[in-house]
């Protein structure tokens, strides 16, 4: 999801500036909000990955295995991964990874790196999707044809939260899914798999079990442990001492939390807190939540029912994953519990309970609007209690921030998960993820899903364990990971695939050259700055003095000495290059004008702004 900013108000105008006295036309221009984005004329620009150059790969050897992860091992998002063996590739999940207007402005998601996909498509036997969260799903409409549109093997709830997403794509050939249930084998060219439910934060989450003849390669996808006070339950025991029995070859296991010590709060905790919430409050009650904590929402559902209150939906993604929830029968609330925003002021205040998106300050998320006083039937006041049942995603502390400021200015309660147990995670902790791999006691052992440094510090665990670290490998988007001699050894190639960032930007979808996403920062931190000459062909001088147009980067009805000294340089720069220059070369001018002004205006204003050069000869 695309953050937005604030901008300040001289930032927010174009102005053109002529060489008659007080001649000065601002043109409006619609910009986007960029309050977080701060001047940083110094700062280094974060460096974003080039491309890779194509080049031929090593062969897979006869009887190697290779696991290739195409994103999710550098970042939180954009998990995909490949384990292919003979001739027959496996792929596990398509996800997004969401972008700050700091990091890539303009850029709505990155995706993975399918290059290498796209030379193989007649060996994909399967996509394999674990769970319906769009960092493992986001990416399937802009990558499902680029590999070949193979059969989707996923959980009901996952199939259809896919459709709904590749139904904003109505071109696309319709996908072609095989629903599948955990405990359930099924064989994928020579390999078979075997899916067993998971822990997570969304109902039917799988993991994997792929069987080689050298035993098998268990792949987690996201989850957590089902515990009491850390003891895992009785479910989960069987599950992964089934699981153990298996001959394991190699662990592939989610690492997002893997820094948080001991065991993640569990979800029972959460509930009860909530339904504390739900009983006691006086006035009306709105909750902020993920759309796609299904389970979380369900809860809130039903306890509101046995209390006797009526439950509002607002936010488009709240209530199609309702809908969606009804479909795969997860539940069925009773006739007249869900009742339209309309009908809030049909009721009491304390049988009122509102579902609503937007936790992370999304700008036009219900609660966002709520709080703003911009929703059509809600309007907030002094007896509301606002519950913010979600933790903030990294990168949205200044909207959410902002989201409580605004709820707080209508002199009603606010509880967070920083206040009150009111939100637990979908990923496991530390000692979460060594109890699987304790249980698991697979041969070979790659963390995943989540940075590097989160990738480390499972690695560190694992090795804490006991168990040999010359066994475990820690991957970088487009490693290639092998296991050789039958089984009996790991290994990491030198070589790469190609993994160079894939953005989509609007209807646009390709690899993003650097110098695009620094132009774009320049643009947002500094402006820009736009010199107009006409020159005479005859006599190689200006015929006027120059015009200057700037957005962003000053006010230039008071930077008059400014304007009037850079109309100086450029003209002497100019008439100096052309002088007796024939044919006059445009490009070389062009190039000496930029450098001679932007220096200038760094000396002056300790700001870059991009020159952009417009020469007319005449």
């Amino acid at each position: 999801m695309k953050k937005t900013t604030t901008r300040s108000s001289n930032s927010a105008r174009g102005e053109v500036s002529h060489t008659k006295k007080r001649s000065v036309i601002t043109i409006p221009q619609r910009t986007k909000n960029s309050s977080h984005i701060k001047p940083k004329p110094f700062q280094k620009q974060k460096p974003i990955k080039r491309i890779q150059p194509n080049k031929k790969l090593p062969e897979l050897s006869k009887g190697n295995i290779r696991i290739i992860p195409l994103g999710g091992v550098e970042e939180v998002g954009k998990n995909m991964m490949l384990v292919e063996y003979q001739n027959d590739i496996l792929v596990f999940d398509a996800g997004v990874q969401f972008t700050t207007e700091e990091d890539a402005p303009g850029i709505d998601y990155i995706i993975p790196n399918t290059k290498y996909l796209e030379g193989k498509k007649d060996k994909i036997r399967g996509l394999i999707v674990t769970h319906g969260h769009l960092d493992h799903i986001g990416g399937i409409p802009y990558i499902i044809e680029r590999i070949g549109n193979p059969p989707i093997y996923t959980s009901e709830l996952t199939s259809i939260m896919i459709q709904k997403k590749m139904d904003d794509f109505p071109t696309h050939p319709p996908l072609n899914f095989k629903i599948v249930q955990a405990g359930e084998k099924i064989k994928l060219g020579n390999l078979k798999v075997k899916f067993f439910p998971v822990t997570h934060s969304i109902p039917q989450a799988l993991g994997t079990s792929i069987e080689t003849p050298y035993g098998n390669i268990v792949i987690t996808g996201d989850l957590k442990l089902e515990h009491s006070d850390g003891v895992p339950s009785e479910k989960e025991e069987k599950v992964w001492g089934n699981i153990g029995q298996d001959n394991n070859l190699l662990l592939i296991a989610d690492s997002t939390n893997v820094e948080k010590p001991g065991y993640s709060m569990s979800e029972k905790i959460v509930y009860d807190n909530i339904e504390q919430i739900i009983k006691n409050t006086k006035g009306r009650l709105i909750i902020g939540t993920f759309a796609s904590q299904f389970e979380r929402m369900i809860k809130i559902i039903e306890i509101a029912e046995k209390y006797g209150k009526k439950i509002i939906t607002e936010g488009r993604g709240i209530k199609v994953n309702i809908e969606i929830a009804k479909i795969v029968k997860l539940f069925e609330p009773k006739k007249g519990t869900i009742i339209s925003a309309k009908e809030v002021d049909n009721y009491p205040p304390d049988r009122i309970v509102i579902l609503a998106t937007g936790s992370q300050g999304e700008e036009f998320a219900a609660l966002m609007r709520m709080s703003i006083k911009q929703h059509k039937h809600i309007f907030l006041n002094e007896k509301d209690t606002v519950v913010l049942s979600s933790s903030v995603i990294p990168g949205n502390e200044i909207s959410v921030r902002k989201l409580e400021d605004n709820l707080y200015r209508h002199n009603l309660k606010i509880i967070h998960y920083r206040t009150s147990d009111v939100h637990s995670t979908g990923h496991g902790n530390a000692q979460e993820l060594a109890w699987i791999h304790q249980k698991v006691g697979a041969r070979f052992f790659i963390p995943a899903y989540g940075h590097h440094s989160m990738l480390k510090v499972h690695a560190e665990i694992v090795k804490s364990l006991g168990f040999p670290d010359k066994n475990t490998i820690v991957p970088d988007d487009g490693s290639i990971v092998e296991i050789q001699n039958q089984g009996q050894k790991i290994n990491l190639l030198k070589d790469k695939v190609p993994s160079g960032i894939v953005m989509v930007d609007g209807f646009s979808i390709g690899d993003m050259q650097e110098v695009v996403i620094r132009d774009r920062q320049n643009l947002a931190q500094d402006g820009i700055f736009v010199v107009i000459a006409m020159v005479d062909l005859s006599t190689g001088k200006l015929k006027k003095s120059p015009d200057i147009i700037s957005r962003g980067f000053i006010y230039l009805r008071e930077s008059q000495n400014l304007l009037k000294q850079a109309r100086y340089i450029t003209k002497q720069t100019i008439e100096r290059m052309v002088k007796g220059a024939k044919p006059i070369d445009f490009d070389c001018v062009k190039k000496e004008m930029t450098n001679n002004v932007s220096r200038y205006l760094f000396q002056s204003t300790n700001k870059r702004p991009v020159v952009i050069p417009v020469i007319l000869g005449v």
